[in-house]
């Protein structure tokens, strides 16, 4: 079991119950899941820096990326549909957990003037999205090896029914926010 798996069972059920005042267990929310998305508009000219994407992402992630397609066709930006634009992940279980301890410990405090996550990220359901400017703050990329900086997208998708649910969910499993 991983570390952030073992505190969410140990530690944070009992603090969610408590202060809740869920009466069953399977009442509590937990983490679902986490999607990794990486936008890659500058692929239409460049395709290389697609398949570089996908490779960083998927050493990032610990599992296969996927390429996403363009849905519609955007003339002002010469983008016709089904077009490879992205990448993306969905982690769950055993490999979602080894992903946020690794996000929450390691990955944010490098930063650069981080000062922690703002509480106002959540969507009003207790799901939260962060968005990341640069992927070279995870440990698995190699700075001399990447062409460009890229940016991704954390979506972290709870079962919370609030955005208070789920702040606190994230905070007590050691996600460093502001305030």
């Amino acid at each position: 079991m991983s570390r952030l798996k073992e505190k969410y069972y140990n530690e944070v059920v009992p603090a969610l119950m408590k202060e809740f005042g869920h009466k069953n267990i399977m009442a509590v929310p937990k983490v679902d899941k986490v999607v990794l998305n990486m936008g890659l508009g500058e692929a239409i000219q460049n395709i290389k820096l697609l398949d570089s994407g996908v490779e960083e992402l998927t050493m990032i992630a610990g599992q296969r990326a996927i390429v996403t397609k363009a849905k519609r066709s955007i003339a002002g930006f010469k983008l016709r549909q089904g077009m490879p634009i992205g990448c993306m992940v969905t982690l769950r279980k055993e490999r979602m957990y080894d992903f946020l301890d690794k996000l929450f410990n390691i990955a944010l405090p490098r930063v650069r003037d981080f000062r922690g996550i703002s509480p106002n990220v959540f969507d009003g359901r207790g799901n939260c999205t962060i968005g990341i400017k640069e992927h070279i703050i995870f440990p698995e990329v190699d700075y001399e090896k990447v062409d460009k900086i890229k940016g991704l997208n954390v979506s972290i998708v709870t079962t919370a029914k609030t955005d208070e649910e789920g702040l606190y969910l994230l905070k007590a499993m050691g996600m460093p926010f502001r305030g």
